[in-house]
């Protein structure tokens, strides 16, 4: 029998339509007690160098606010390795960032970052935070966080959700060839980043998943339907694929 896929939400761009106009509303906490009440399994959040969505203040109140497990993406830098040990969420997410970026594009070259990369997944790890590796679904990847022996990692899905026809094929069998090496080598593998209600299905059912982190589609989709509704939705699909 195929295990239950879990939903981290990210809540991100609850705190981007807040920080749009400043004050407290919407509260991303409101967010994550939703998501709690309505199937959901994780809080992703993402805290950013220039702070555009998520705030400091947002982490302690996200993790106090349900039982969720809370998901920290965090670039590679010393102030947010020394945030994730001050708050110690249950996983930190490594990924890219650059500030000029709308959104996290492309995974982190793992492969490249070694050296820079190692002496935070031991502190991470020492500190009993679960660490992650954003990266693409290429074999040298998922090497590279065998050697630095990151317990997961997280495929990035922005190539498969953009491509269409043949490409968009080749791209979920990259994924499911690279989510079924990380597994073999005792990596457990999420996936995310580009997943609608449209093409989450396919990359659901790939067997080796554990988790899949969604967030900008759900957000938008609860302007029109509400957060529950849009969870709600997210979490019947990903079941009926499994």
């Amino acid at each position: 029998m195929t295990h239950r896929l879990r939903l981290g939400v990210n809540i991100d761009h609850v705190a981007t339509i807040r920080n749009a106009r400043g004050g407290d509303h919407p509260d991303p906490v409101r967010a994550a007690e939703i998501v709690a009440a309505c199937g959901g399994d994780g809080i992703t959040a993402h805290l950013r160098e220039d702070r555009r969505h998520i705030r400091d203040g947002d982490l302690a109140r996200i993790q106090a606010a349900t039982g969720l497990p809370l998901n920290l993406e965090m670039a590679a830098t010393d102030e947010m390795v020394e945030i994730a040990l001050a708050h110690r969420p249950h996983a930190a997410c490594i990924v890219p960032e650059r500030r000029e970026e709308r959104t996290t594009e492309g995974g982190l070259d793992a492969a490249g970052q070694h050296n820079r990369l190692a002496p935070i997944v031991s502190r991470l790890a020492d500190a009993g935070i679960r660490v992650s590796l954003f990266i693409a679904p290429e074999e040298r990847q998922i090497e590279a966080a065998l050697r630095l022996r990151a317990p997961v990692v997280e495929l990035h899905t922005g190539e498969y959700a953009h491509a269409e026809g043949e490409q968009r094929a080749l791209e979920l069998r990259r994924l499911s060839d690279m989510a079924a090496l990380a597994a073999k080598n005792g990596i457990e593998p999420h996936a995310g980043h580009g997943l609608t209600y449209d093409n989450v299905q396919p990359v659901a059912a790939i067997p080796q998943l554990a988790e899949l982190n969604i967030g900008h589609y759900l957000i938008g989709e609860a302007i029109f339907v509400g957060l529950e509704a849009s969870v709600t939705r997210m979490r019947e699909l990903m079941d009926a694929a499994r």
